[in-house]
C-alpha cells in the first residue's frame, strides 16, 4: 500500500498543477492580455451610437430592409439574423428548394435596385452564409445597392461612394468585404434619418 501511494503521488500532484495551470493561470493570463491589448475585440466589437448606446456588433450581421439602407445577405439564421440559431439552410447544390429562392432573390434584388432584368447578380446578395450572421457583403454587392441608398438619402452616388470605401475591410487571404452595419451608420450621419434603423 506504501508502494502505490508513493507512485500515485507525482501523478496526483502532476494533475492537480497541471489543473491549477491550464483551468486557472493560464486563462487568467491570456484574459488580462485581451483585456489590456484588444480591448475592443474581447469585449464583442461593439459598436455604440451617438447617444451611447449599444446597437450592434461588428462581428454579427442584423437584417436592415428599409430601402434607405444597405441591404445584408440573406440569412437562414432562424427566423434571419437570429444570433441563437446561428446556421445555414443545409439545402445543397440539387435542391429545387434552394434554386427557387435563389430565383426569387435574384428578381427582388433587381428590382428594388432598379437593375435590368438580366444584370449579374452577386453570389452574396441571394445566397446566406453559413452562419447566418455574416455581417459582410461584398464591395459588388455594396456597389450596385448604392444608387439605390443615394436615391432614397438624396445623396449623390459618389458620396455613397465613398462611405462603402471607408467601410471596406481588405483581407490578405480573402476578398474585400464591406461591414453593412458600419456603412449604414455612415450613411444616417451624413443624411437627414429617413426611417429608425433596422
Amino acid at each position: 500500500m506504501k508502494t502505490l501511494i508513493t507512485e500515485l503521488r507525482p501523478a496526483i500532484l502532476a494533475t492537480v498543477v497541471l489543473a491549477a495551470v491550464t483551468c486557472g493561470a493560464y486563462p487568467l493570463l491570456i484574459t488580462a492580455i485581451a483585456h489590456t491589448v484588444f480591448k475592443d475585440k474581447a469585449h464583442g466589437s461593439l459598436i455604440t451610437g451617438p447617444n451611447g448606446t449599444v446597437i450592434g456588433s461588428a462581428l454579427i450581421g442584423q437584417n436592415f430592409t428599409a430601402e434607405n439602407h444597405f441591404h445584408p445577405r440573406p440569412s437562414a439564421a432562424g427566423s434571419g439574423y437570429d444570433a441563437a440559431s446561428s446556421g445555414g439552410s443545409n439545402l445543397g447544390p440539387t435542391s429545387q428548394k434552394l434554386h427557387d429562392a435563389i430565383r426569387e432573390r435574384i428578381t427582388a434584388y433587381r428590382t428594388i435596385n432598379g437593375l435590368a432584368a438580366d444584370a449579374p447578380v452577386p453570389a452574396d446578395a441571394v445566397t446566406a452564409s453559413a452562419s447566418g450572421l455574416d455581417p459582410h457583403i461584398s464591395v459588388a454587392n455594396a456597389g450596385l445597392q448604392a444608387a439605390r441608398v443615394a436615391k432614397v438619402r438624396n445623396l449623390s452616388v459618389e458620396k455613397v461612394k465613398e462611405l462603402i470605401a471607408a467601410n471596406t475591410e481588405r483581407s490578405i487571404l480573402g476578398p474585400s468585404v464591406v461591414n453593412v452595419l458600419k456603412v449604414n451608420l455612415d450613411v444616417e450621419r451624413v443624411s437627414q434619418p429617413v426611417s429608425p434603423m433596422p
